[in-house]
């Protein structure tokens, strides 16, 4: 037994669980995954999908993990169109907003209530970008027009690739890199790695910081926003960090494992009282 893990899991309430590359790799579910899930609760603790990938809506991920065998209902997920959607009420009431993303982020803003366009108008006074798996470059140039007039800029999330089964794929980071070489702009990134996606999960759920961690495959996401949120963080090298980025890195996660399959000993102790 990993008397690490041991000390750090003790008194979790709440695992904040990336998806993409901790669970799954693309379309394909890890062997593992539906055994951890059941093990976090058999051990009297609860989880929340924290997925910054806003090419889908909740609903399309519910199905996405329905189809892979995961049990799960709407109230299991925060994303980072979520964290969006939240800070757009709270700080900003915009007049009509450029979505550029899926029709499942767009489908995803107007359920929210949020009025919605994904042409030019003289009436944007908001761009809201997500990563974007049906992007064209005339919503590039609509972007680039946008952003000179001088609209509020924001984006759903900072990944700069997408891991897939054959490699990785630009994200929604990368589509931020590539406006700020035509206008000299980036955007307010909203879901990982800034804390709020995290305390916004955990209002949800009623705990504090100390009774949560955070378990994802990315530093400069995953891990980066579990220490601004100052909650416990474990790196899996299941997705895209591999240990040589791990060891370069200057920021540590807590803890840094192969996959959460390293996890299910100390879960499953802890459902027999045995820890």
């Amino acid at each position: 037994m990993n008397t690490a893990l041991e000390t750090l899991l003790t008194g979790k309430k709440l695992y904040l669980l990336d998806m993409d590359g901790t669970l799954y790799l693309g379309d394909r579910l890890y062997p593992f995954t539906l055994d951890f899930l059941q093990a976090i609760r058999d051990a009297g603790a609860d989880y929340l999908f924290l997925t910054n990938n806003s090419s889908r809506g909740t609903d399309a991920y519910l199905n996405k993990l329905t189809r892979m065998g995961i049990t799960a209902v709407t109230e299991d997920f925060f994303t980072s169109t979520d964290a969006a959607c939240s800070y757009l009420r709270t700080h900003h009431q915009p007049k009509l907003i450029y979505a550029l993303g899926t029709e499942s982020f767009k489908q995803q803003l107007r359920k929210a209530g949020f009025p919605i366009t994904y042409t030019l108008s003289d009436e944007v006074d908001c761009l809201l970008m997500g990563y974007d798996t049906e992007l064209t470059y005339q919503k590039l140039v609509d972007a680039t027009q946008l952003i000179n007039r001088g609209v509020l800029y924001l984006a759903t999330n900072q990944d700069w690739v997408c891991p897939m089964e054959f490699g990785y794929v630009p994200d929604c980071g990368a589509f931020a890199q590539m406006l700020e070489h035509a206008t000299g702009r980036l955007p307010r990134f909203l879901g990982k790695p800034q804390p709020e996606i995290a305390r916004l999960a955990m209002a949800k759920k009623g705990v504090l910081p100390a009774e949560t961690v955070m378990i994802g495959d990315r530093i400069y996401t995953d891990i980066t926003c579990g220490k601004n949120a100052d909650v416990s963080t474990i790196l899996v090298f299941s997705g895209e960090t591999t240990r040589e980025v791990w060891q370069k890195s200057d920021l540590k996660p807590d803890i840094a494992i192969d996959s959460v399959a390293d996890l299910l000993p100390v879960l499953r102790g802890f459902a027999r009282g045995q820890i």
